[in-house]
């Protein structure tokens, strides 16, 4: 028998929609029910909380599934009745305000009979930005005239595993466009001239990373260029390696894993919509049932942002986020309210509660994609200043030191290698005192940038202190991690630094252990083995690899 096709995401969002419209009606008239048996009355109250907090429910939800008259009308007669809750006696709600009440609540069903009878479209939801085709060696267009600069550009990018390709103007480009799409463009801003209607378009309509190369840097050139959305201004002389660290920043912000958001809300329904949505442009979204889990699903989901209602029955969203914001490890996690709670005072409040935003329901698909893929990106970029490096982008020495031990603890006990690496630059005190520091950190910073791009990832990596570096090669036999490394040491030394109009370069030393060859070995003495085998490296003439090997003699190896 054949199985049923899969629905697709867009479906299944098309499905949810017609299921709530199908039961609204339902609802509709539930609230019509509760309004008769009103009677202006301070007794009526019970009835009344009822009555808002389903109406609360239509206010934030209808919208969504298309809907906006009757998120409008609800939202009306929802207000009102807060105005007489918030008096203990609820006063003002009179026999005249009653009638008034039940009128308004009878007035809904005819808001949404005209959106009922038409077929509505799937809403619009903005799509993932399509990432790089995976691809050995990440494809780089330059347009330009300078011939001899795109060449020594060419030579430079090769080293750091990218392909170099050189366009000569705006019609070459848009006519290669239509076969290929490149990783990113660096555009010469010489070429450009009065084509940049041209260039905007074909910029946007390929979703292309722009980096601009200039002859001058003012804010009416740079403004221009931020028109077109370029994510990097260089001025010539070009500092190659401060693009080439560039180029592996956006590059590496295009491939990131998908954003990771949890969803809790008591309307199930809307839970729903906002997980599809955000699933359709290409997020990993969970949503929360029972608020009560929340810390174990914390743990194991580990979102990047938590999308939260603010009212909800069990448990309010502030009482939440305060239990959130009670534990050190969730405290930079963005946590954003999506309410129909239209006050400001009471905005402000929940906001201090522990949240970083507030969207009010109903909120468009695309606001609410574009909003939650800002937010994450600005915690993730958060997170890369606490832990990362600034001068190479890697992990610093206490991040890397925490990854590498929870790997090797990871392992052991398993037939899965790991092969720790320890790697020095050579005579590095010398480049500092003969060309001085702030060109040291170039060096440096071409260690990080080549790193990046030539190794996996998976692979763990971290400045480990001064020009020493620590690269943790997870699932990788030792003989694989030796390929990998000499490779890496032969582009190293085949880059090139500028320096009072002369050129010099480096070389690296390695060391390394694997886990395949201590298996008796805890993560501290695994290490120290690596390092013990870069001092020798060092002391055998440096810009070469040692492998730490088992004693025969000792049972190490296990």
């Amino acid at each position: 028998m054949e199985e049923p096709r899969k629905l697709t995401l867009q479906e299944k969002i098309a499905q949810l929609r017609a299921d709530y419209l199908a039961r609204l009606p339902g609802e509709l008239q539930y609230l019509r029910e509760l309004a008769t048996r009103l009677h202006g009355e301070a007794r009526d109250r019970p009835i009344l909380v009822e009555l808002h907090q389903r109406l609360h429910k239509v206010t934030g939800t209808a919208g969504s599934f298309g809907c906006g008259d009757l998120t409008q009308a609800s939202r009306q007669v929802e207000q009102k009745i807060k105005q007489w809750l918030d008096n203990a006696d609820v006063s003002g709600f009179d026999a005249d305000a009653c009638a008034a009440l039940k009128q308004g609540v009878f007035d809904l069903s005819a808001e949404t009979v005209p959106e009922l009878q038409s077929a509505l479209p799937v809403a619009a939801v903005e799509p993932a930005i399509p990432s790089p085709v995976p691809r050995r060696k990440s494809l780089v267009w330059l347009m330009t005239a300078d011939h001899q600069q795109a060449e020594q550009l060419a030579n430079q990018l090769e080293s750091f595993n990218y392909e170099l390709h050189s366009l000569k103007d705006i019609s070459q480009l848009a006519a290669e466009l239509g076969n290929t799409r490149p990783d990113l463009l660096i555009l010469d801003q010489a070429l450009l001239a009065d084509q940049l209607k041209a260039v905007e378009s074909l910029v946007d309509n390929h979703c292309l990373l722009l980096l601009m190369l200039a002859s001058h840097d003012d804010f009416t050139a740079r403004a221009q260029a931020a028109r077109l959305g370029v994510s990097g201004y260089f001025v010539r002389p070009l500092d190659t390696l401060g693009l080439i660290s560039r180029i592996a920043q956006l590059l590496e912000r295009a491939t990131a894993p998908a954003e990771r958001v949890l969803i809790v809300d008591d309307d199930a329904d809307l839970a729903a919509h906002i997980q599809l949505t955000l699933m359709a442009a290409g997020m990993v979204a969970e949503v929360l049932s029972q608020p009560t889990d929340i810390l174990q699903v914390l743990a194991s989901f580990r979102p990047e942002l938590v999308l939260m209602d603010l009212h909800m029955p069990a448990y309010s969203g502030t009482e939440l986020a305060g239990v959130i914001r009670q534990y050190d490890q969730y405290a930079n996690l963005p946590i954003v309210y999506l309410s129909a709670e239209t006050d400001p005072v009471r905005q402000i409040r929940a906001i201090r509660g522990g949240a970083d935003d507030f969207l009010l329901k109903p909120v468009a698909d695309v606001q609410l994609v574009v909003s939650v893929r800002a937010r994450v990106a600005r915690s993730r970029q958060l997170n890369d200043w606490i832990q990362r490096d600034s001068l190479t982008g890697l992990l610093r020495h206490a991040a890397v030191k925490s990854a590498y031990m929870e790997q090797i603890a990871r392992v052991r006990g398993t037939r899965n290698p790991t092969t720790v690496v320890m790697l020095d630059i050579d005579h590095f005190k010398r480049v500092n005192d003969t060309y001085g520091h702030p060109v040291g950190d170039r060096v440096i910073a071409a260690v990080g940038v080549l790193l990046r791009q030539r190794l996996r990832q998976s692979d763990i990596i971290g400045r480990y202190g001064g020009e020493e570096f620590l690269i943790v090669l997870p699932d990788c036999p030792l003989d694989n991690a030796v390929g990998i490394m000499e490779a890496l040491r032969i582009h190293f030394a085949a880059l090139s630094y500028s320096w009072d109009g002369g050129q010099f370069s480096c070389t690296l030393s390695v060391g390394m252990a694997c886990t395949a060859d201590f298996s008796t070995l805890d993560a501290s003495d695994l290490l120290e083995r690596a390092d013990q085998a870069l001092y020798r490296a060092k002391a055998g003439g440096r810009n070469r690899i040692e492998v730490a090997r088992p004693d025969p003699a000792s049972n190490v190896a296990g």
